[in-house]
């Protein structure tokens, strides 16, 4: 921002009117979010970049492209939003409330599976924290600092990172019930397998499946475990699934798959723990998580 900013008193609507340009990309749709009409938010952005001397937005047919000054803005404004939410929930509940954004990662499957049953359970509690999730199988999600907290199943955490191990994940094969009609359930090797891509080599179904087959050729292969879970559940083949995966719809077809077992490890960075928000969220997953049936 150049000097010509620093003359210039921001004010709440600023805030808010940069917060609803970002939000809506457009004059009309900020509009609607600040219930005034268009010429309004016309006038009220020309007046403001004329006041901090630059362009906040990129003008085009596409609608308002936000520069890095106007992202700024757009971060502080919400961050004064939450703050705003937070004191009326304590105004209305008579205590203490624990608002702020956390960051969290995980891959599809823990997501789907492990993760929105746990949220479901106790995010209600805190109705002015607010979760930004992530689906990756990337560690450095992490390490690069895009996320405060992570799920991952791995028998060797990042020693960097500070983590508690909340269970062992078991592995089976599965496959739904009309896939298996009319079919010799003890001849796996005869059937369409489903498994994950060149994106996860080192998957332990990957591992698994190429000791115990190593001459099967998978009929179908994808870079997500929810995806092969997904497919399998459709009738298209067989699959080798963590446990929490086989629900509904699927036929498990022998038992525990060995040395195929992942620890689920929840982790944080270390500077994290100082932060209510974070800590709050990452003893609440502790203890809502549940791997056991």
């Amino acid at each position: 921002m150049i000097i010509a900013a620093a003359h210039y008193r921001l004010e709440h609507g600023d805030l808010a009117l940069v917060l609803a340009l970002v939000r809506g990309g457009s004059l009309a749709r900020a509009a609607e979010l600040l219930k005034v009409d268009v010429s309004t938010v016309f006038r009220a952005v020309r007046r403001l970049e004329k006041a901090l001397g630059e362009e906040l937005f990129e003008k085009s047919r596409a609608g308002y492209l936000p520069g890095s000054t106007a992202l700024l803005l757009a971060q502080q404004a919400e961050q004064a939003e939450q703050a705003l939410e937070a004191a009326r929930v304590a105004l209305e509940q008579g205590r203490e409330v624990l608002n702020g954004t956390v960051r969290l990662t995980c891959t599809d499957s823990v997501l789907h599976g492990l993760l929105l049953p746990a949220l479901a359970r106790f995010m209600p509690n805190y109705p002015a924290l607010h979760l930004e999730l992530a689906t990756s199988n990337d560690f450095a999600n992490l390490s690069r600092r895009d996320a405060d907290i992570a799920l991952r199943l791995t028998n060797a955490p990042p020693q960097h990172l500070v983590g508690r191990c909340l269970g062992q994940v078991a592995y089976g094969l599965c496959a739904s019930p009309a896939y298996l009609q009319g079919r010799d359930a003890s001849d796996l090797a005869a059937m369409a397998w489903i498994a994950p891509d060149e994106f996860l080599p080192n998957h332990p179904s990957v591992v698994w499946r190429r000791q115990r087959y190593p001459a099967l050729v998978p009929a179908y292969r994808c870079n997500s475990m929810l995806s092969v879970a997904e497919m399998a559940r459709a009738g298209l083949g067989v699959a080798a699934l963590p446990r929490f995966l086989i629900g509904d719809g699927l036929q498990a077809l022998e038992g525990e798959l060995p040395d195929c077992d992942t620890a689920l490890w929840l982790l944080t960075r270390p500077d994290c723990r100082a932060l209510r928000s974070v800590v709050t969220l990452f003893d609440e997953l502790g203890g809502a998580i549940r791997l056991g049936p």
